[in-house]
């Protein structure tokens, strides 16, 4: 079948209407998407150039992720700190509630009931094992508690307790065990027929020491319950936050040991010496500048990754707004293209018709 002949002016009006038409599929892609760039077809450069800086956007946007993860580690281990020193600091209050207690005298005693001839026996003061000879069933209370007082007095060594403790008898029998100087021991004895035992010392010291123990128990759990997600900072876990998409910047957290062994805080078995409350009150004092020192670093790298947090969202916020520049379209600019698109193609339809009434009228011809 030969091919239609078409009259150059119905040629040329076609093709334009054709043209009308591609450029009118174009805006309405663009006005459809709002991008003027669609696909590397449209513009390769600005199409893979946006392409990359959205890569990186959103590479960005998943360490933003890891980096508040990283600010919640630090908090946790920052809370840990405040709690850690509330409790050291309770515990410096309990030593110096212990030490005001130093020059109070508290007493020991126990019943004597009979005394058997030639009945030897041990008694103790603290880790003081002495020993007293009964030689006669008339030992009583008060020679008894004479006896007890010469095994004292003949204890004069370096780490003795002569001077240190005072032996008595009452007038109903009981033998009582007094401190000089404030100091307190377990002092305890069974023999025939005698028995006592008891803490030479002040009773409210005694309590302190208990509750003094307790505190740091507290500490160690504390410590162990500051993790978060797996990491605790303050049992000696490393942290690393990332700050760019190659991880070639970063920054890493040193965990520390925020337990009363890495805060070199010692339980105590007596504060029976004044000496022992001082050490422990140094011990405290010295925790106390260790925690301050811990929160400052901690305070210092959250600080840089609260930075570089804002930072990131800034810096993807730039990278987004720079791919849309190369991409999105003007609505208003596409709006008006289409409005004049729409009105050259029907002032082609209408010239494709004058072109058709040419060849028309031949047909008036026959």
């Amino acid at each position: 079948m030969a091919d239609i002949s078409l009259t150059a002016s119905m040629r040329s009006n076609l093709l334009s209407l054709q043209n009308t038409q591609s450029l009118m599929d174009m805006t309405q892609e663009r006005l459809s998407t709002g991008k003027k760039v669609n696909s590397a077809l449209d513009n390769p450069t600005s199409y893979y150039t946006s392409q990359s800086l959205t890569n990186r956007a959103n590479d960005l946007s998943a360490l933003l992720d890891s980096m508040g993860q990283g600010v919640q580690t630090i908090k946790a281990a920052n809370e840990g700190i405040e709690s850690i020193t509330a409790y050291v600091q309770q515990a410096k209050a309990i030593a110096n509630g212990a030490r005001d207690e130093a020059n109070k005298v508290a007493t020991s005693s126990g019943k004597i009931t009979a005394v058997d001839a030639n009945a030897d026996f041990d008694f103790k003061i603290g880790d003081k094992t002495l020993k007293v000879a009964l030689e006669t069933t008339d030992d009583d209370a008060e020679k008894v508690a004479a006896k007890m007082q010469a095994a004292i007095d003949a204890d004069n060594g370096d780490d003795g307790v002569a001077g240190k403790f005072t032996v008595e008898a009452t007038e109903d029998g009981e033998v009582v065990v007094k401190s000089v100087d404030g100091e307190f021991a377990n002092v305890s004895f069974d023999a025939a027929g005698i028995k006592l035992s008891g803490n030479v010392g002040n009773d409210n010291r005694l309590k302190a020491v208990t509750q003094f123990n307790d505190i740091l128990d507290q500490i160690d759990q504390l410590a162990k319950d500051s993790g978060y997600k797996g990491v605790n900072l303050l049992q000696e876990n490393d942290l690393t936050v990332v700050f760019n998409e190659d991880r070639s910047s970063n920054l890493v957290i040193k965990g520390v040991d925020a337990s009363t062994k890495g805060l070199k805080l010692s339980r105590v078995d007596s504060w029976g010496d004044n000496a022992k409350i001082d050490d422990a009150i140094a011990q405290v004092e010295t925790a106390v500048n260790t925690l301050r020192g811990m929160a400052s670093e901690f305070g210092n790298n959250y600080s840089i990754v609260q930075n570089r947090e804002d930072f990131t969202e800034s810096l993807i916020n730039v990278l987004e707004e720079g791919s849309d520049k190369l991409v999105l379209a003007d609505m208003n600019e596409e709006s008006a293209n289409m409005l004049a698109l729409q009105t050259r193609q029907q002032l082609a339809i209408n010239s494709l018709s004058l072109a058709s009434q040419a060849a028309q009228s031949v047909l008036k011809l026959f």
